[in-house]
């Protein structure tokens, strides 16, 4: 009887090795190899060789003159899950959807099969859960649509003969991670069967144009478990992220052949699903207290749409050796950098306060524009002073304290035009490019000190030209 032989296989890339090794050489990630039984290979007699059907002879054609066919995609009914597909679901397409255990993917996508059932049979088949309590789940969604049928299965074999009994027009896997083929000798959710499995749902989706969403776990980094083929192998990959206690889930893509990948969609988690939010912007300042200083409203841009974000900072007097900082929703590397250059180019005692820093509603920010509005915020809260209320702020800031240019001007004003607001202050080498008519006022500033002025400027009392500056060492 033939042995099996052992090898290690890495669950990024998909690198084999006959021994173990600490990082892999393909793609240099740390401890991915894993131990992966494989049978020998059975050498083929040769009337079975003989037996081979001789391969169809294919022609190429010229581009330009091939058939061309309307574009068709099924709509979810979830606007903002279309708005990230580009449309809808592209028939014979395989999706991936990953995000963190809890995040809410089961439940995102039995809202969007209950929607692609109006245009077709849509089956569902899950290899985590019963019918039983899969049912449960549909009840309390209300996703009962008649063309909605469930399968539970998670041998491949099983799945590939519903999809060739059915005919659906569109199928829902969860999860990939959990199917395996009898051919294999391999636990499921290694390399070797993600890697099979997924091929194998590829060639029948293609072949009976058939729509296959696939839910994928996610690693503790935070990317989709499996080898990164698997990825590959699929035509569009989602992201659903969020936190789990936080106002918000964001859908974004990594990939899509049949559109943008600078879409997103925003969900909120409620009893009866995921309920779309087409103007998050509205939701994220309707507490927000205007009159209180360290108060700063910054438009954050999430790929192609811009939301209003507010930018909350507090400062007190610390008794430590080690002032405290605590950042909430950005990040810490670039709020300690602001703070450095407002010690070092304001003349503000940063070192001798606590400061405290949120982005409210659980929102994360981490593009550099929200620098300025860092900035602004804490300074706001050191004078004690707020801000107008119609007010917008946001700029890279260096570390020479000069106020850098940043993308997308019209769209983040725009959208802080449309909820009422009037003033803007943004980078100067902005203003310089050219661009369309702006929708309200824009305050350019070059430096943090020309920043600070125009935002406290207007709340304080005209200065005599004899005084000093206020912000050059300046006590809070």
């Amino acid at each position: 009887m033939p042995r099996t032989r052992v090898q290690y296989v890495c669950s990024e890339c998909g690198y084999s090795a006959p021994r173990w090794m600490g990082q892999c050489p393909e793609c240099g990630a740390w401890n991915t190899l894993q131990e992966e039984a494989v049978a020998p290979a059975r050498p083929a007699s040769s009337a079975r060789a003989s037996a081979r059907p001789t391969p169809t002879a294919v022609h190429a054609q010229p581009i330009a003159h091939l058939s061309e066919t309307a574009e068709t995609r099924l709509p979810t009914g979830i606007d903002e899950f279309d708005r990230v597909l580009g449309g809808g679901v592209v028939p014979g397409s395989l999706i991936l959807l990953g995000g963190e255990p809890g995040i809410g993917k089961s439940t995102l996508l039995l809202q969007a099969a209950h929607g692609l059932a109006q245009h077709g049979v849509v089956v569902y088949l899950t290899g985590e859960e019963s019918l039983r309590q899969l049912q449960m789940r549909a009840r309390r969604l209300n996703t009962l649509a008649p063309n909605l049928r469930a399968v539970a299965a998670a041998e491949l074999e099983t799945v590939l003969s519903v999809l060739h009994a059915e005919q659906p027009a569109v199928a829902v896997i969860d999860s990939v991670q959990t199917l395996y083929t009898a051919s294999l000798d391999n636990p499921p959710g290694t390399v070797s069967q993600i890697r099979a499995c997924a091929a194998a749902l590829q060639q029948i989706a293609k072949e009976q144009e058939i729509a296959l969403l696939l839910i994928g776990h996610v690693t503790k980094e935070g990317a989709i478990a499996g080898p990164k083929v698997l990825e590959h192998l699929v035509d569009v990959v989602l992201y659903f992220e969020g936190d789990p206690q936080g106002l918000f889930r964001v859908l974004r893509a990594s990939k899509n052949r049949f559109g943008a990948t600078d879409e997103i969609g925003v969900f909120d988690m409620q009893s009866e699903g995921l309920v779309a939010v087409p103007n998050p912007s509205e939701r994220l300042l309707a507490e927000r207290a205007a009159d209180a200083p360290g108060s700063v409203v910054f438009p954050l841009l999430e790929g192609s749409r811009a939301m209003l974000v507010e930018i909350q900072a507090l400062t007190t007097p610390s008794f430590l050796n080690t002032p405290r900082r605590v950042i909430t929703g950005l990040g810490y590397e670039r709020v300690s950098l602001v703070l450095a250059v407002m010690e070092k180019r304001l003349g503000m005692r940063m070192l001798s306060h606590d400061v405290f820093v949120n982005a409210a509603g659980g929102v994360r920010v981490f593009e550099p524009a929200a620098d300025l509005a860092v900035l602004i915020a804490v300074a706001s809260a050191m004078r004690n002073t707020p801000l107008r209320p119609d007010l917008v702020v946001f700029g890279e800031v260096g570390l020479g304290g000069e106020v850098r240019g940043v993308p997308r001007l019209e769209a983040r004003l725009q959208e802080a035009a449309r909820l009422g607001f009037q003033h803007a202050i943004v980078p100067r080498s902005n203003l310089q490019r050219p661009h369309d008519r702006l929708p309200l006022s824009a305050l350019p500033a070059r430096t943090v000190q020309e920043a600070v002025g125009l935002a406290l400027g207007a709340r304080r009392e005209p200065r005599r030209r004899d005084e000093s500056s206020p912000f050059e060492d300046a006590e809070p």
